[in-house]
């Protein structure tokens, strides 16, 4: 081989090393599965941002009065989406009063959350579907996508206790057992932004992924000062990064992983910011991105 010859090959491999080390793969998460398009957390839901391909499925849970785990945003019946088992509206005024941790699941599964029109996602499809239980979710879902992974938010607040969720050490025991029987501590990583519940979990299932979520009004520095460990994952309200704290954090240790990102350009200012994974109610809009 000729000096020349050699020479440009050698740039060729160098270039190209360069490329591969600075290609980073981003973990595209459906926000409550496919919220843009199907009813948010819903077995429907998640089975199309699986066959779309995403590699988290990014869910809400809470607790029904008979224990069981259900997948919810709110620990009652949202009005925004849900109707009443008879079809009836209801009102803002009385959304408490249908609170699941007073209802057996049997009571939760009639209300119908996926009919109403959603103002804020007009492509949202218009599907009678119920709230299922987290079971019902992973038998839906492991045999066909026996990759995924599950990114588990954990409803809960001080002034809920006792009255929409139970108290951290028994909602932590209700769910990490659920987990543990379907062997599935390795797929899942559980997210909150109780202080509590994320200690709780720490204590009782260390080897379950933790991220600490953080509100658009916080600080991550002073959410982390409150944890007497250091978790994994943070997970901030996206308006609260840029690049340089990314790699600040990044090079601390942590994966950062922000919600809930939607708008093309703010998907993209985090794709530069070369975030680790990006929540999003878009999942289809993220792996087009991604894709380029």
């Amino acid at each position: 081989m000729g000096r020349q010859s050699f020479l440009r090959l050698f740039l060729f491999v160098a270039l190209t090393m360069t490329s591969c080390t600075n290609t980073k793969k981003i973990e595209v998460q459906g926000h409550r599965g496919f919220r843009g398009h199907y009813p948010e957390n819903t077995i429907m839901g998640f089975k199309k941002a699986a066959e779309l391909g995403v590699d988290v499925l990014e869910l809400d849970i809470c607790i029904s009065k008979d224990r069981q785990v259900v997948v919810s945003h709110e620990p009652f019946m949202n009005p925004v989406i849900c109707r009443t088992a008879e079809g009836n509206r209801i009102t803002p005024e009385s959304a408490l009063n249908y609170n699941i941790y007073r209802m057996n699941y049997e009571q939760v599964r009639a209300f119908d959350c996926g009919t109403l029109p959603h103002p804020d996602f007009p492509e949202q499809r218009k599907i009678k579907v119920s709230k299922p239980k987290l079971s019902d979710v992973f038998d839906a879902l492991i045999d066909d996508y026996p990759a995924m992974r599950y990114n588990i938010e954990i409803k809960a607040d001080s002034r809920m206790d006792g009255i929409f969720t139970p108290e951290p050490k028994a909602y932590v025991d209700v769910v990490v057992s659920l987990l543990k029987a379907y062997q599935l501590e390795e797929k899942i990583t559980l997210q909150s932004f109780d202080i509590r519940i994320l200690e709780e979990i720490h204590d009782s299932a260390p080897e379950i992924s933790i991220a600490l979520l953080v509100d658009h009004n916080e600080t991550m520095d002073d959410k982390l000062a409150t944890l007497t460990f250091k978790p994994e994952i943070i997970s901030p309200d996206f308006s609260l990064l840029n690049a340089q704290n990314v790699a600040d954090y990044q090079d601390s240790g942590f994966l950062i992983i922000p919600w809930t990102v939607n708008s093309e350009d703010d998907l993209q200012r985090m794709i530069d910011a070369r975030v680790d994974g990006i929540i999003t109610d878009y999942p289809n809009h993220l792996l087009d991105l991604l894709n380029k």
